[in-house]
């Protein structure tokens, strides 16, 4: 039975776009995976708590050294973690910020890169991923085109961000989906139907793999 981990991290709700394509997806992924099972994680309404200095010493601790700060530091990440592993597809459903990741999104991926659990260090000095064999979709909505081809796509450090880390923790089949020109929706000239429609068979396609 497939598993399907949903992250969403806009706060815009029932106005974004970055969002509703994920709805879209999800409902194309449960389509072609009957009797899935989905995880939920809502980033926007996450009290998400940035690396601070007892998450860095209980995760470079043994866990039989972890004091209670370690371990209450440590919580939350094990939990993200947790919800990876048990995922055999990821859909991340993002804005773009200033050309990169939200910054509660950049806390999220703080978190689930931990030595030990996500990745390890080779003896060479390497990395080696600990997350394998499983699939990523993100969705990532933006004001402006960043896309491929795009005039302004050399601002784009989001996209090769998120595929960087993505491989690091050993995943690296990843689909994008680039939602770019949502200005059009901001300033009234498109409803967001019109805007999200052309996307219907890339969703579907990335769901179905």
């Amino acid at each position: 039975m497939a598993s399907l981990l949903k992250i969403d991290v806009s706060p815009r709700g029932d106005h974004s776009v970055s969002r509703k394509l994920g709805n879209e997806f999800l409902e194309q992924f449960q389509q072609a995976n009957p009797g899935s099972t989905v995880i939920t994680r809502n980033l926007a309404t996450t009290n998400m708590p940035f690396v601070d200095l007892p998450w860095i010493m209980g995760a470079y601790s043994p866990e039989e050294a972890r004091t209670p700060e370690h371990k209450a530091a440590l919580k939350l990440g094990d939990e993200f973690i947790a919800e990876i592993k048990a995922a055999d597809h990821i859909l991340l459903t993002t804005p773009m910020y200033n050309f990169a990741v939200p910054a509660v999104l950049k806390a999220w991926i703080d978190h689930i890169c931990r030595i030990g659990q996500t990745f390890k260090v080779n003896a060479d000095g390497s990395y080696a991923g600990l997350i394998e064999g499983k699939k990523a979709t993100i969705i990532i909505a933006s004001s402006g085109n960043y896309g491929p081809g795009s005039p302004a796509e050399s601002y784009n450090a989001e996209k090769p961000y998120l595929k960087l880390v993505l491989g690091f923790l050993g995943i690296k089949d990843v689909t994008f989906v680039d939602a770019g020109g949502t200005y059009v929706l901001n300033s009234g000239q498109t409803p967001i139907e019109q805007f999200t429609a052309p996307f219907a068979d890339q969703l579907k396609s990335a769901a179905a793999v």
